[in-house]
């Protein structure tokens, strides 16, 4: 009964940069969150290639890429670093993932924009964007089950959520709300993959994450929370 119930609610440790450089099978986990990441960005430019509208950060990453004539991917990488600048007074704590996440996404991005052809069928653009969302919620998964740190936007609400003392879900919802509305005014790609995206990511990877996650058995050769 135990062991079901970690099944359906895995334990997620907030693990310091500290603890993350002792913590158990660290191989393992740097490759999971590469694997996760990777998997990621390519899925979030399966959504762009669409036509049916971006993930709520890339209507705003696609609108600052159009109007600077620069990538998407390249884009997602210098917010990443503008938004980790908040992290300071916020006092966030920065992971190995956390610099990770903000670099290989937007490589993968742009990586996904180079080899993917745009939809040439409204079927196809349909197949595209569904397969895209269930690709990013497994990988999103893989990633957070790596246990080695928030990317800088999930980071940044919960660092919020936090000094607000409000629940992170209102939190993100209103600053993913915010993203989104400028990033469609700016002429971002707002569409059906939007919606479907912020409607099933969630689930998604709710139900992956039970099967992906790695669990924190000990950091630097001790038990979680042990004295030390």
């Amino acid at each position: 009964m135990a062991a079901s119930e970690r099944r359906r609610h895995p334990r997620l440790d907030n693990l310091s940069l500290r603890d993350q450089l002792g913590v158990d099978r660290l191989a393992r986990r740097l490759v999971q969150m590469m694997i996760g990441l990777t998997g990621f960005g390519l899925s979030l430019a399966m959504l762009l290639r669409s036509g049916l509208g971006g993930a709520p950060w890339d209507v705003f990453h696609a609108a600052l890429a159009e109007r600077l004539g620069a990538t998407v991917g390249s884009m997602s990488i210098a917010v990443s670093f503008v938004l980790l600048l908040l992290w300071i007074p916020l006092r966030e704590r920065l992971g190995i993932g956390t610099v990770a996440n903000a670099i290989w996404v937007g490589v993968s991005i742009d990586l996904g924009m180079l080899i993917l052809p745009e939809a040439s069928s409204l079927p196809v653009a349909i197949a595209l964007m569904l397969l895209g969302v269930v690709v990013n919620g497994i990988s999103g998964a893989v990633y957070i089950g790596a246990q080695l740190g928030a990317g800088a936007r999930d980071g940044l609400m919960t660092a919020l959520s936090r000094v607000l003392s409000r629940p992170v879900g209102p939190v993100r919802i209103v600053l993913e709300v915010i993203v989104l509305v400028t990033g469609w005014l700016l002429g971002g790609p707002l569409g059906l993959g939007t919606v479907v995206y912020a409607i099933a990511l969630g689930p998604v990877i709710q139900l992956a994450l039970p099967h992906v996650l790695i669990p924190v058995r000990s950091v630097r050769g001790r038990e979680p929370g042990a004295a030390l």
